[in-house]
């Protein structure tokens, strides 16, 4: 047991000095509740300590667990090793108190807040190009009105595109980096305009020795071979939208006339998927309170053969017969738990499936201010419907009080801007005591406004969800490097 203690700590704190696991130690400029904080938690077979200023992960056994927890919970040293004394015996707590000081020393365990300045250039990084208010479905959860966002079903202009593409150069400043999203309702429905707007952005950006990462997220629904063909040939990103199993599916995704679309979807998806060599795709599904055990539908997926899923919260007013509720939540985390287990043993079998929301990136992710700051809506990203205008991020489209410009003019309302820029995380009181913080940014602005009308609350229920989202995450992460160092 002992020698076991100490090889588990050995490998974590290896792994801090190498550089290989702790995350860059941020803090915040402008003043915010400090918390030294460390997140225990069991889940299957582990039992970790998630350092929260380092992100240091820590894989421990018993005594240690129970050290660091007593610790965390804001008991003294004393205390603790009182308790592990009378649990484990004298030596054993000697043993583990001087790996927790041994940890601390090296700043991967209690470590302290530390300052990282937050503000930013004012660069447009990225642009959601609405191509089309409209729809060949009615997805009966869709936050924008089944595709026309509360108004005037119609398409984007070539014009505008153009001078969407036009703007984000200008706005961009020196970032050589940028990315367009086509977006809807169906972007599809207008890709005569898509893929002018692809042949223009290069154009004009490649004379500016820049590039742009385009990206179209699809319900997959009507893709003809020359659509296929010309996404997968041009290399742009695909978000393709699945619910898994036909009946779910088929619930919640309806066309004009009623009738379910998975069949067609489903076959599309494959073809799409197939014809870039199973690689830069996701398949979104959205689960709701219909199905709770929506392992199954991952399953499905992975047995049409998709490797690379994402299965998000659909996100509706409490009263809707669809949304989730604060009870379902501990049949939804036993549900993570078990998808966790489950991406592990098919990761075993030497099948590996990538499930967004649990794949965070310990050494390779991004620094610590694009961690605070969050997906950058209302900042470094904007959305621009299809007369020009332009919102903080898609889901606000058509919000008069949050529109903040157009493409032609430009920013014409900054004071909207600075609203979204004052409410990254570390400006949050719900964030400050928050231990999944910086895996998050805050969560999500539309989320907040349209549950609580208030910007700075998060979205209560999702902040549950994705707590635990993460607490699966490093799970899979601690299981991944144990397994390459033979533990």
């Amino acid at each position: 047991m002992m020698h076991r203690r100490r090889d588990l700590l050995g490998i974590l704190h290896r792994r801090g000095v190498d550089g290989i696991i702790p995350l860059t130690v941020v803090g915040k400029k402008h003043e915010r509740i400090e918390v030294v904080m460390v997140h225990t938690f069991a889940l299957h077979d582990l039992k970790l300590a998630l350092d929260v200023e380092s992100g240091a992960l820590h894989i421990l056994d018993d005594a240690a667990f129970t050290a660091v927890s007593l610790l965390a919970a804001g008991k003294s040293k004393q205390e603790a090793a009182d308790e592990l004394k009378a649990e484990y015996g004298a030596q054993t707590a000697a043993q583990v108190l001087a790996e927790i000081a041994a940890a601390e020393s090296q700043d991967l365990l209690f470590s302290e807040p530390r300052q990282v300045d937050l503000t930013t250039d004012g660069a447009v990084k990225a642009l959601c190009l609405h191509l089309a208010h409209d729809c060949n479905l009615r997805c009966k959860y869709c936050f924008a009105g089944t595709g026309n966002y509360g108004g005037v079903r119609g398409l984007m202009p070539s014009g505008v595109a153009k001078a969407a593409v036009d703007f984000l150069l200008a706005a961009g400043e020196s970032r050589r980096h940028m990315e367009i999203d086509f977006f809807g309702g169906e972007p599809l429905l207008n890709f005569t305009v898509l893929k002018e707007t692809v042949a223009y952005g290069r154009q004009r950006a490649e004379a500016q020795g820049k590039n742009f990462k385009f990206t179209v997220t699809t319900n997959a629904y009507n893709v003809p071979e020359e659509v296929r063909d010309y996404l997968n040939r041009e290399e742009i990103s695909i978000v393709l939208s699945l619910d898994g199993r036909m009946e779910v599916h088929d619930r919640m995704r309806v066309t004009a006339a009623g009738r379910g679309s998975w069949d067609v979807v489903l076959q599309n998806c494959k073809k799409i998927v197939a014809g870039r060599g199973g690689d830069n795709y996701y398949l979104r599904g959205t689960y709701t309170r219909h199905n709770l055990d929506f392992c199954r539908d991952v399953e499905e997926m992975v047995g049409h053969g998709f490797r690379l899923l994402s299965l998000e919260p659909a996100v509706l007013s409490p009263a809707a017969e669809e949304a989730l509720q604060e009870e379902d939540l501990p049949v939804i985390f036993a549900e993570y738990e078990k998808l966790a287990a489950l991406l592990w043993e098919w990761e075993e079998a030497g099948r590996k499936v990538y499930f967004f929301h649990f794949e965070l990136d310990l050494h390779r992710g991004p620094c610590a201010k694009k961690r605070l700051l969050g997906c950058g809506a209302g900042s470094s990203y904007l959305a621009v419907t299809p007369d020009g205008k332009l919102y903080p991020c898609h889901q606000f489209a058509g919000e008069a009080e949050f529109c903040v410009g157009n493409v032609t003019d430009g920013i014409t309302a900054p004071e909207i801007r600075q609203r979204f820029t004052a409410v990254d995380s570390a400006a949050k009181e719900e964030c400050a005591a928050c231990f999944a913080r910086y895996y998050c940014g805050g969560g999500c602005h539309a989320a907040a406004w349209y549950q609580n009308h208030d910007l700075a609350k998060p979205y209560a229920l999702g902040c549950k969800l994705h707590r635990k989202r993460v607490e699966c995450g490093l799970y899979l992460q601690a299981k991944r490097m144990l397994a390459k160092t033979g533990r």
